[in-house]
Formats: C-alpha cells, sequence, structure tokens
C-alpha cells in the first residue's frame, strides 16, 4: 500500500534522527516485563518474550536492562502491574489513529493520550471507532545494512510470509496473524533477529493529505510515541510522493 509505504518511510527518517535511546531502552523492557508475566518466563516457550528479547537485541540494550526487566517480571520486585489498553481516535484531517499503551494508572495515561489529540486538531473515539479502518497482521523488519533484499526474500517465502516490501532502510516481512509465529521464528534461526517483530495495525484505507495535515498528524505521533506508557502508534494518512519528499528533508 503506497499510503502505508511513504508513512512508514517518514517515521523510519525521523526515528533515525530523533531516537532517544533511553527512552526506546525503556519501552522495550516494559515489554520484556509484561510479556514475561504473561506467559512462562522461558523465551523458548513464549513466543512474546521472544519477540520482545529479539527487539532488545537489536537495538543494542545493554544485558543489565534485560536482566533487570526479567527480574522483575519474576520477582516483581516493585510491584508494578502493567495493563495493555488501546486508544483509538481521529487526528487532523480525519486521520484514523490507534495507540497501543503498557501503563500502571490508566486514568493518568488516558487524560495525558487525549491532551495530545485536542492539542493537534483531533479527538478521541470509543473503542472500535477506527480499528475497522485497518487489519491485524505480523510485520518483521530487517536493516538493509545487513541484508538484501534477495535473501530476505528468498527466507519469507520459505516461511510462507505474504508479501516483502523496501521502505528506504528497512526491508519488511508481513503475514498473517496465523502464521505470524512461525513466519517470526523461521526467519530469525535463519536470517538472525529483526530490528522488531510484532503484530501491527495496517491500514485498509488511507486519507491522502497536503503538507500542513501531514504535519500535524506526525507531531501528534511523534508527542504520542514521546510518551513512556505508548508503545506504538499507527495512523492511515496518505500524502503524495511530493510532499513526502518535503516532510523527510
Amino acid at each position: 500500500m503506497a499510503g502505508h509505504s511513504q508513512f512508514k518511510n517518514i517515521m523510519h527518517r525521523k526515528g533515525a534522527q530523533d531516537a532517544k535511546r533511553a527512552r526506546i531502552f525503556a519501552k522495550i523492557a516494559r515489554e520484556i516485563t509484561v510479556a514475561a508475566r504473561s506467559g512462562l518466563p522461558d523465551p523458548g516457550s513464549n513466543p512474546r518474550l521472544r519477540a520482545a528479547l529479539a527487539s532488545a537485541r537489536s537495538a543494542n540494550m545493554p544485558k543489565d536492562n534485560v536482566d533487570r526487566a526479567l527480574k522483575r517480571a519474576v520477582g516483581g520486585e516493585d510491584g508494578t502491574v502493567y495493563e495493555e489498553v488501546r486508544y483509538e481516535g481521529y487526528g487532523h484531517g480525519g486521520v484514523a489513529v490507534i495507540v497501543e499503551i503498557l501503563t500502571d494508572n490508566r486514568n493518568r495515561t488516558a487524560s495525558e493520550v487525549r491532551s495530545c489529540f485536542n492539542k493537534y486538531g483531533g479527538h478521541l473515539g470509543e473503542s472500535g471507532s477506527v480499528s475497522f479502518c485497518f487489519e491485524r497482521i505480523g510485520s518483521l523488519e530487517f536493516g538493509t545494512d545487513k541484508f538484501n533484499f534477495d535473501r530476505v526474500f528468498e527466507a519469507a517465502v520459505e516461511a510462507g510470509a505474504d508479501n516483502v516490501e523496501t521502505m528506504g532502510e528497512i526491508l519488511e516481512v508481513t503475514c498473517s496473524l496465523e502464521v505470524f509465529a512461525h513466519v517470526r521464528d523461521y526467519l530469525i534461526e535463519h536470517l538472525g533477529d529483526p530490528l522488531q517483530a510484532k503484530v501491527i495495525w495496517r491500514p485498509l484505507n488511507t486519507v491522502n493529505c497536503d503538507e500542513d495535515t501531514a504535519k500535524t498528524v506526525i507531531k501528534l505521533i511523534d508527542v504520542l510515541e514521546d510518551n513512556d506508557d505508548v508503545q506504538n502508534v499507527y495512523a492511515n494518512f496518505e500524502v503524495s510522493d511530493e510532499v513526502a519528499q518535503k516532510l523527510s528533508m
């Protein structure tokens, strides 16, 4: 999907420029803790934990940070309980936005997320108000600095994936939910750790945005992603090649 690709391309470029390692590590650590608590603390029998640990390795997260996150899950040393929450709403220009959260204070997070939407011309909706605009699929990302398209494509076909797409410096492998665990494990075994491996929301339809609208939506996404409780943000906007070029500069 052109809109999906352009959006991801823009965000990857911005991420490379603006990423704050400490915040990235904190989000991964939280996912490791929740993943370990949601099943066995053994990555061999816990697919979600296995994916979280792969993300930690790809981000060069220090082993001490990983160990602390696992210890927190097994020992419950700080007593913090994280709740998984999904918020849905509309950004500027009617762009559908989904925000995935891991929070220890639902009321605080809801207030902060609502404030972000209001500040940038959007509003929160009810659960299910925009999710019909998306589909749930498996996604794995590999960097073109370590992998070429042919190698990833061949492995993806053998694993049973649906598609491989080049997005700037990223090769994204997508597959159905039903085969995601198998595809993920096969690619990790045959290619190595992906930059990320998770279930995502992919737009079924997109909203074409001009430069000003796209800037406002991207600013909303940036602010949301700066929130420690926010794990993932998805939006269904599309821009022309000309606008995408301007936004990536």
